[in-house]
C-alpha cells in the first residue's frame, strides 16, 4: 500500500509531571519552530490559565514541527499529540491515541512507572499502538536508570503486551536541557555523548510508521477534538485516514445517530509550532483542522458524498465519581465580595446565577468533553454530573466560577453499578511513596478507608512504596489527611481499577462542623472565645449567615455557635479594649479541600470572590427536627 514518509504522528504519554511538556518543548526550539528573537514561556503547550497554576496538563493539544534530517532529506513533518498525565483527564488521552500511529512512553529516571504511567500504557497497547520508552530526568540525583527500564518491563509484561511491543527502543533524555541519547548515562548525569534531541527525532523517524492509504478509497476524516474561534466558530480537529480534504469541498457528515447530511469546508488549517495556518489541502495521515460545521461533534466522520464509510466512535471508559451541581441558592446569592463601589456593582451585574445559564455551560462542556456525563435530578435547579474523578469535577467548577457563575455544589458520590443484582462500586489502584516512619500512620489511614495492601517495596533509600485497592469512596478527602500525616513529604496517585462488591459504611472524618446560627459580620470577640471549640474557617469582618460552616467541631457532633458576638460596651471603656488575645490564623480551604470537608448533609457555595461550606438544610430548628426524627426512627 502507498506509504506518506514525509509526516509522522506521535502521541507523548505519561504520569503527572514527568516532563512531557517539557520536551515538547525543547523539540520545537531544537526544531527551529520559532524565530531567534521571539519570545518563549515555559511550557508552552500549557496555554489555560488552570494548566499554568496548577502545574499539569488538562487538555489535550497538538502541534507540528518541520525535521529537517541530517542527511540532507526532504523534511519530514511530525505531529506531536501532548497528552495530560492524570487519569482524571483520561478521556483526552483516549482521543489523542486515536489520532497517532505510536506513542512516546516517558517515565522519570527516579519515580518509575506509577499508575497513570499504567493506565495510559494500557490504552496504547489495546490500540496496538508502537512505543518508543523514553527515560526522562537522567539527571536527577535519585535516579535509578537500570531498575527503571526493568520495572517498564514488568510493566509490559503485566499488561499482557505481545513479543512485538515489548521490543521497544530506550531513549535517555534530560528534557529541561534538551539533550537525548540512545547511550545509557551514569544515574544523576546528562547524556554525555550529545548536546540535542537529534537521537530523539531519530528514534521517531525510524520508530513511528508512516501513515498508509488505499488510493482508491472515498474521503475519510475522523473527528478527534472541538475548539472555538470568534471569526470562524466551531472548529473541528481531525485526522484524515483515506482520500484528500480541500477548502471549499461538500463532504458528507455522518452524524453520532448514523444520519448523513452534506456541509461545505468553508476553512482548512494545518498546525505550525504553535499556529494553526490556512491550508488548500491535507491527504491521508494529516491532522488539521475545518470550520463551517456548527453542529459537530467528537467521533463523527467526514466522509465522500458518493461514497460515505462512517469510522468507529470514539469510547471512552464510563464515569467513576458524580456531584450535583445546581444555582446558588444561599441568602448572600447575586452580592459581590463587598457589593460596594462602581466596580463591584458592574460585576454583580454580570453575574450568571439562573438555572438557564447553568444548564447551557454544563451542555456547552458537553461537546468538548467525551468522559463527562450530565443528568437531570427531580429539581429544575440542580443536575448530576458524572466524571473520572474529583479533579476533573473540580477543574470543570473552578473554570465556572472564573467565568462569573455561583453555584452550588454537592459533596462528591460515586457512581455504582448492579452486577448479578449486587451492587458494585468503583475502586482505585492506589500508589503511596512515603519515608519509612510514616508507614505505620498511612497503614492506618488505608484500614479506615477499607484499603487492602497488594504490594510493598523498599528500594533502601529510606523510602517505601506501597500499593494499595481501595474503595473509590474511600478516596473522598484522602489527600489532606494523607499530606498532613505524612508532613507534607508523601506522594500518592491512584487509577481506577474496576468495580468490586459494595465495601460497605465508610467513616472518614470524625470531627463534626461548627455552623454560624445566625447572620452577620465575624467579629474577632466571638473567634477569641470559640477557637478553642475547634479549627476556624472565616476572618474577622467576613459576613456569614445561618447554617454555614465557619471551622471544624473538636467533637463528633455539629455545633451551632454565635460567631458575630460583639463584646458589649460600658461606660468605662470601649469595645475593643482589652482585646489582647491573639487569633489563630483560619484555616483557608481551596475548592478541592472544601470538596473533601463535606459530609452528606452539606454542600459547598461557590462565587467569583468565594467558597463556602454550608448545610444542605441552613434553618437550624428543622435540622434539629429532622436529626430526632431519624434518631427515634
Amino acid at each position: 500500500m502507498p506509504t506518506r514518509h514525509d509526516i509522522r504522528n506521535v502521541a507523548i504519554v505519561a504520569h503527572v509531571d514527568h516532563g512531557k511538556t517539557t520536551i515538547v518543548d525543547a523539540m520545537l526550539k531544537q526544531a527551529g519552530a520559532f524565530a531567534a528573537h521571539q519570545q518563549l514561556d515555559d511550557r508552552m503547550m500549557d496555554s489555560n490559565d488552570l494548566e499554568r497554576e496548577k502545574g499539569i496538563t488538562i487538555l489535550a493539544k497538538n502541534t507540528a514541527v518541520k525535521y529537517h534530517p541530517k542527511d540532507g532529506g526532504a523534511p519530514i513533518t511530525i505531529n506531536i499529540i501532548d497528552t495530560p498525565g492524570h487519569a482524571d483527564f483520561g478521556g483526552e488521552v483516549e482521543r489523542g491515541l486515536s489520532m497517532v500511529d505510536a506513542v512516546v512512553l516517558l517515565v522519570d529516571a527516579s519515580e518509575g512507572p506509577l499508575p497513570q504511567t499504567r493506565f495510559v500504557l494500557r490504552k496504547a497497547l489495546q490500540q496496538r499502538k508502537p512505543v518508543i520508552l523514553c527515560i526522562n530526568k537522567t539527571d536527577r540525583p535519585d535516579s535509578r536508570i537500570d531498575e527503571v527500564v526493568n520495572e517498564t518491563y514488568d510493566l509490559f509484561l503485566d499488561l499482557d503486551a505481545d513479543e512485538d511491543q515489548i521490543e521497544f527502543p530506550i531513549v535517555y533524555a534530560c528534557g529541561r536541557d534538551g539533550i537525548a541519547s540512545l547511550t545509557k548515562p551514569e544515574n544523576g548525569t546528562v547524556p554525555a555523548d550529545s548536546d540535542s534531541l537529534e537521537p530523539f527525532f531519530s528514534a521517531i523517524l525510524e520508530h513511528v510508521p508512516a501513515p498508509v492509504y488505499d488510493e482508491e478509497a472515498p474521503l475519510q476524516a475522523h473527528v478527534t477534538n472541538l475548539d472555538a474561534d470568534n471569526f470562524l466558530g466551531r472548529i473541528a480537529l481531525l485526522r484524515v485516514e483515506q482520500g484528500e480534504l480541500r477548502k471549499g469541498q461538500t463532504v458528507a457528515w455522518i452524524k453520532r445517530d448514523g444520519t448523513i447530511s452534506n456541509v461545505r469546508i468553508t476553512e482548512l488549517m494545518m498546525t505550525e509550532a504553535l499556529t494553526r495556518k490556512p491550508a488548500e489541502v491535507a491527504g491521508p495521515g494529516d491532522i488539521c483542522a475545518v470550520a463551517g460545521i456548527p453542529d459537530i461533534m467528537i467521533g463523527e466522520t467526514l466522509a465522500d458524498p458518493e461514497n460515505p464509510i462512517a469510522l468507529p466512535l470514539i469510547t471512552v471508559d464510563q464515569p467513576a465519581i458524580s456531584m450535583t451541581i445546581g444555582t446558588n441558592t444561599s441568602p448572600l446569592v447575586g452580592r459581590g465580595g463587598t457589593g460596594k463601589g462602581a466596580d463591584a456593582k458592574s460585576a454583580v451585574k454580570q453575574r450568571k446565577v439562573t438555572a438557564r445559564q447553568v444548564k447551557d455551560r454544563l451542555d456547552r462542556e458537553l461537546i468538548g468533553n467525551v468522559s463527562l456525563r450530565v443528568l437531570d435530578t427531580e429539581r429544575p435547579d440542580a443536575w448530576e454530573v458524572q466524571g473520572r474523578g474529583e479533579l476533573a469535577l473540580a477543574i470543570l467548577v473552578e473554570q465556572m466560577r472564573r467565568e462569573g457563575f455561583e453555584l452550588t455544589i454537592g459533596k462528591p458520590q460515586v457512581v455504582t453499578k448492579e452486577v448479578d443484582g449486587k451492587t458494585h462500586e468503583p475502586v482505585e489502584r492506589l500508589t503511596v511513596d512515603v519515608p519509612e516512619e510514616h508507614m505505620g500512620a498511612v497503614t492506618q489511614l488505608m484500614g479506615v478507608r477499607k484499603g487492602r495492601m497488594d504490594n510493598m517495596s523498599n528500594h533502601g533509600s529510606g523510602w517505601v512504596r506501597m500499593e494499595f485497592v481501595v474503595p473509590s469512596r474511600g478516596l473522598i478527602g484522602f489527600r489532606t489527611e494523607f499530606l498532613t500525616n505524612t508532613r507534607g513529604t508523601g506522594i500518592a496517585h491512584s487509577i481506577h481499577e474496576g468495580h468490586e462488591p459494595w465495601f460497605g459504611t465508610l467513616t472518614t472524618r470524625n470531627n463534626g462542623s461548627l455552623v454560624a446560627d445566625r447572620a452577620g459580620a465575624v467579629t474577632a470577640f466571638a473567634m477569641t472565645n470559640l477557637q478553642e471549640r475547634g479549627v476556624l474557617f472565616t476572618d474577622p469582618g467576613t459576613e456569614v449567615y445561618e447554617g454555614m460552616i465557619v471551622g471544624e467541631n473538636s467533637r463528633s457532633d455539629d455545633m451551632d455557635v454565635n460567631i458575630t458576638k460583639e463584646k458589649k460596651l460600658t461606660n468605662m471603656r470601649s469595645a475593643s479594649a482589652d482585646s489582647f488575645e491573639a487569633i489563630v490564623p483560619p484555616r483557608k480551604l481551596s475548592l478541592e479541600q472544601s470538596l473533601e470537608f463535606c459530609r452528606d448533609d452539606e454542600c459547598v457555595e461557590v462565587t467569583p470572590e468565594a467558597v463556602r461550606i454550608r448545610k444542605v438544610v441552613l434553618d437550624q430548628n428543622q435540622r434539629g427536627r429532622t436529626a430526632s426524627r431519624a434518631k427515634n426512627g
